[in-house]
């Protein structure tokens, strides 16, 4: 499990919240109050950023990310693995019981 990436915010424009990615180089962002509302990552802001409706006023809010279901802290990590690769995902966030990102976990190829 990696530690949580940097903060952001739902209302922090794509372009922001790409050069804070590319910046702190990290693959993932987490929210800003901690707690764990999606997961973002290069490739899906880059991706944005090509589509015919993106303007530079953008914001994260507007554009489709990862949402969950999150990982819980006391889940199996069998079963979460097994998940993950139903839902094609190489990485999901690991939540505690309080919603708050705890890390992520990340599946090596």
């Amino acid at each position: 499990m990696d530690v949580p990436g940097p903060q952001v915010d739902e209302h922090m424009t794509v372009d922001v919240a790409l050069s804070v990615l590319i910046g702190a180089r990290v693959p993932h962002l987490r929210d800003a109050d901690g707690r764990c509302a999606g997961l973002v990552t290069r490739a899906q802001l880059s991706g944005h950023r090509g589509d015919a409706c993106y303007h530079d006023r953008t914001r994260l809010r507007d554009i489709p990310y990862d949402r969950g279901p999150f990982t819980s802290s006391a889940a199996a990590l069998g079963a979460e693995e097994a998940a993950m690769q139903v839902r094609t995902l190489r990485a999901s966030p690991v939540v505690g019981e309080h919603g708050y990102a705890l890390g992520v976990l990340a599946l090596i190829p």
